[in-house]
């Protein structure tokens, strides 16, 4: 029994020297810090998602401007959590950093679908907010929103809708809808905003709700049938918004911003701050951002950490309601 004790106290003090150790490495950084190889940045969800789609626009632009090859780390699965997990603990040397999507991280960490919490994250910017959307395919009997509540109040729980995972992101937004129209559906979830649309496209589901970005590449085999904002949007002018129409009276979307893990030297949430900025005010960007429907929102990493802890907010408060 004795010699377990020793045994388990040896690995204890190996754990901590190695922390240790790893806090003294990666505050030795000097002021004027920039990488010297490779950047990975993790993207919790599929190739050909949403995130992933503003994420590669985005990095095509970022490399000039940080110096080194931006290589997009696709680890799908658990609503985010599998690639969140990763990029906590990740080391904290500026060469692993990561995209995060609110507000599902902050879901996730209420409903305690992964090991994280905010504070593994160090907040360097935002890049993109987006509006909700309520989605039909194009052959879908739904042509506006209001024939979309009338029949689901009439057939209870008859309408499907398909989600990006259990109390994500767009399960939160097809909550909210329901709620305040005080309708039933059964929510279908899938492993992503793009499992979620094909499923809409392909007619295994009756709505679904996601954002502008995640379908450029499909408007044409969609209809879209309300926004999620007080008034509408300049992209959307005859769409309606849901407040029109007397139901969720606020706006409702996602951000997606850029963290590092816990520890990283401020030289590096700094320089890559700087990098992100200055990639997104270049105009080819702009260019490329508006052609593929990125609604950049910069924020510094200040702003950052308040738009993390507003959503950890409204994810404890507003969301627990919705179930």
């Amino acid at each position: 029994m004795k010699k377990t004790i020793l045994v388990f106290a040896a690995v204890a003090m190996l754990f901590s020297l190695a922390s240790c150790n790893k806090e003294k490495k990666s505050a030795e950084v000097a002021a004027d810090w920039k990488p010297t190889q490779p950047v990975n940045v993790i993207v919790a969800y599929k190739a050909g998602s949403g995130t992933d789609n503003t994420a590669r626009v985005l990095s095509q632009f970022a490399t000039k401007y940080i110096g080194q090859t931006v290589v997009i780390d696709n680890q799908a699965g658990g609503s985010g959590s599998i690639g969140w997990t990763a990029l906590a603990h990740a080391d904290p040397d500026g060469y692993t950093i990561g995209f995060v999507n609110l507000p599902t991280l902050a879901s996730n960490i209420v409903e305690g679908l992964g090991d994280y919490t905010m504070d593994d994250f160090v907040p360097i910017c935002n890049h993109v907010n987006e509006t909700s959307l309520v989605l039909v395919s194009k052959n879908s009997p739904f042509n506006t929103l209001q024939e979309l509540v009338d029949y689901a109040k009439a057939n209870p729980s008859k309408l499907k809708a398909s989600t990006n995972g259990n109390k994500a992101s767009n399960h939160i937004g097809a909550q909210l809808l329901a709620k305040t129209a005080g309708f039933e559906y059964s929510a279908i979830p899938y492993g992503g905003t793009a499992d979620q649309l094909l499923a809409l496209r392909q007619g295994e589901v009756d709505f679904s709700v996601a954002k502008e970005a995640d379908i450029a590449s499909m408007v044409s085999e969609l209809k879209i049938l309300g926004v999620y904002n007080p008034t509408r949007i300049d992209t959307l002018p005859d769409v309606p918004t849901l407040k029109e129409l007397g139901y969720y009276d606020k706006w409702y979307g996602s951000a997606r911003a850029i963290v590092a893990p816990k520890g990283t030297p401020k030289a590096i949430i700094d320089f890559y701050e700087k990098a992100f900025r200055d990639a997104m005010e270049d105009t080819e960007y702009v260019a490329a951002a508006q052609k593929a429907k990125v609604t950049t929102y910069f924020l510094n990493q200040t702003e950052t950490k308040d738009l993390l802890n507003d959503q950890s907010d409204f994810c404890s408060k507003t969301v627990a309601t919705l179930w």
